[in-house]
């Protein structure tokens, strides 16, 4: 490509770019979503549409996070002059092996949070149905939401396995039917993640 004869140059396409108001970033992760996804969301959310603020209230929103113990798990840019790479402004620190990472189940409702419990190994569903058996109806307790609120998980498996369904249901636990694919839509999203 050439600009008025002359060969482009990435500066001059960077600077025509950042004109028009393009700049480069890091593109954003999102889940991939199929049709059916999308439809289920659609149909999610026109569901709930007119929900009342008082059925809101009753929700014990939860998740699952994991989180680093030394630096981040994610990228991050800088803008830097030619020659500072290594200057500690624009450098992340990193530990060998990583550092390591815990992992945590946590809680909340439009009352407040409930417990923040972590999660030894690698969890399976009966770890998972333990976990409820020993925080969440504690924790929607303790929030005073009483026997009719109403739980919320998203579609892991072993939020769908066997054992959690029989012990929900066991437990007489409401549980928000949650679409695939949507860990955006839940609040606790933007709580948990540290």
């Amino acid at each position: 490509m050439t600009l008025r004869g002359e060969p482009s140059r990435r500066t001059t396409i960077s600077a025509a770019l950042h004109k028009s108001g393009l700049f480069g970033r890091v593109a954003r992760r999102k889940p991939l979503l199929s049709k059916k996804h999308m439809t289920a969301r659609l149909e999610f959310a026109k569901k709930h549409l007119k929900d009342s603020q008082t059925m809101r209230n009753k929700i014990l929103w939860s998740d699952e996070t994991k989180i680093e113990l030394f630096g981040l798990n994610a990228k991050r840019h800088v803008w830097r002059k030619p020659g500072t790479a290594h200057h500690l402004t624009n450098t992340i620190p990193t530990v060998k092996h990583g550092g390591g990472s815990i992992m945590l189940w946590g809680c909340f409702s439009a009352g407040g949070t409930g417990r923040l419990v972590r999660i030894e190994g690698k969890m399976n569903a009966a770890m998972y149905r333990d976990l409820l058996d020993e925080n969440m109806l504690q924790s929607a307790l303790d929030l005073r939401l009483g026997r009719r609120f109403i739980f919320q998980q998203d579609n892991d498996p072993k939020h769908t396995a066997k054992i959690t369904k029989e012990w929900l249901r066991h437990n007489s636990v409401n549980v928000l039917e949650w679409p695939s694919q949507s860990p955006d839509s839940n609040p606790i999203e933007h709580r948990l993640k540290i």
